[in-house]
């Protein structure tokens, strides 16, 4: 397995565009983006469990109803959320995709990201697709990664090419995701193609298993959104064998899209609104997979120990107290952390109470971009990995006047 560059564009069959069509007011931000698969491709995807959904996450769960999609059509800067008419704006999307394609209007997922409770008016969307269509290419990718994107600062892309039964195949990604990060099911926007032939069936069993371990351990600020989805599309044109069932090639597929994933998650939290730092919660020796997901998520979302890293202030206390409020089921006196980085690793804290060590080293391991929190519950073999992002003076600044 190695990393390819194209992003949704890196397996055969998909091209991507991305323009602004004037949703947004300014005028140097796409804010309409368009993937396209030559054939029509098997389809998955999950979706926020937040009660308030985007308008276009209940047309896109209809459209996906057969597991089969051609097309993703996406704006920001308005999420389409709450609209009295929302659902009839989502439709509307999908019926001009589908007309300018010459595509079924079912075959096409929409999304949308931005402002909550705001009119999204469809005739800048309506002028701008022929342009959008038109432009679609194979090199496309990073233009419908910047169609996608609100207050992201870093464009998220990747791809990872493999073999499966000794056919080559590709599987890569688009993110956005900066604010409003905390997912329960899926998280964010997240795009994915394969060239893989697999069967709908396995690639939502595929995708469903994935997030519990990627797009769910990624917390910013602890609020989940409205909009959140994670799509996959396997367009099969790679000529594999189709994968129907459990097997050598699932699991080579999975380890695939699961490299996808945990680099989009790393981007992601490292470029939560404000962030100047990317964390990483190590769990290891838990008892049992929940125990160590519930630990590293909990210490991931911790506001205090968020606060403690944007200050390279190696308060571990904290990391202590989150475990401790996790709801897991942990012997506190047998726990170890550590912080690590480029800079090296620090014990800071052995069966649950402090160590000595150089606040000094501490400092300068914590002052890294990104950091590392090590927590070792020795109750057993089982470990998670959970992202996130220091708590800085600009989240606040950014989420302070966002609507206005």
């Amino acid at each position: 397995m190695k990393i390819v560059n194209g992003g949704v564009c890196a397996a055969k069959g998909f091209r991507a565009n991305g323009v602004h069509c004037g949703i947004r007011k300014n005028r140097t931000k796409r804010d309409l983006s368009l993937i396209v698969s030559k054939v029509p491709a098997s389809a998955a995807a999950v979706y926020t469990t937040n009660l308030v959904k985007g308008a276009p996450l209940l047309v896109t769960r209809q459209h996906l109803a057969n597991g089969v999609a051609r097309a993703i059509v996406c704006n920001s800067g308005n999420a389409n959320t709450c609209n009295e008419n929302g659902i009839e704006i989502a439709e509307k999307m999908s019926a001009l995709t589908a007309k300018t394609l010459g595509i079924d209007p079912s075959d096409v997922i929409v999304a949308s990201t931005g402002v909550i409770g705001q009119p999204l008016d469809i005739a800048p969307i309506e002028a701008g697709l022929p342009a959008l269509a038109a432009g679609l290419s194979d090199d496309g990718s990073r233009l419908a990664a910047e169609g996608i994107m609100t207050t992201d600062t870093v464009l998220k892309e990747v791809a990872v090419e493999f073999t499966l039964s000794g056919k080559t195949c590709r599987i890569g990604g688009i993110a956005k995701g900066s604010g409003m990060i905390h997912p329960n099911l899926a998280t964010m926007l997240v795009f994915i193609t394969t060239d893989a032939k697999v069967s709908s069936a396995m690639l939502k069993r595929a995708l469903s298993t994935d997030v519990s371990d990627t797009f769910n351990m990624v917390s910013v600020d602890g609020d989940t959104s409205t909009n959140d989805m994670v799509t996959v599309l396997a367009n099969g044109l790679a000529g594999n064998p189709e994968i129907v069932s459990e097997g050598e090639d699932f699991s080579t597929f999975m380890e695939a899209l699961n490299s996808v994933t945990v680099s989009l998650c790393r981007l992601i939290a490292g470029d939560g609104e404000g962030a100047t730092r990317l964390l990483e919660c190590r769990v290891s020796g838990a008892a049992d997979k929940a125990t160590a997901r519930k630990v590293a998520k909990s210490v991931i979302c911790s506001s205090l120990l968020k606060a403690a890293m944007f200050g390279a202030d190696a308060n571990w206390g904290r990391v202590l107290c989150a475990i401790g409020y996790s709801g897991a089921a942990v012997d506190v006196s047998k726990i170890d952390v550590a912080f690590a980085s480029a800079a090296g690793t620090i014990p800071v804290c052995k069966n649950g109470c402090g160590v000595e060590f150089s606040e000094e080293k501490a400092k300068a391991i914590l002052s890294e971009k990104e950091i590392e929190i090590l927590v070792c519950l020795n109750a057993g073999t089982e470990s998670s990995n959970a992202w996130g992002c220091d708590l800085t003076y600009d989240y606040v600044k950014i989420n302070g006047d966002y609507r206005t």
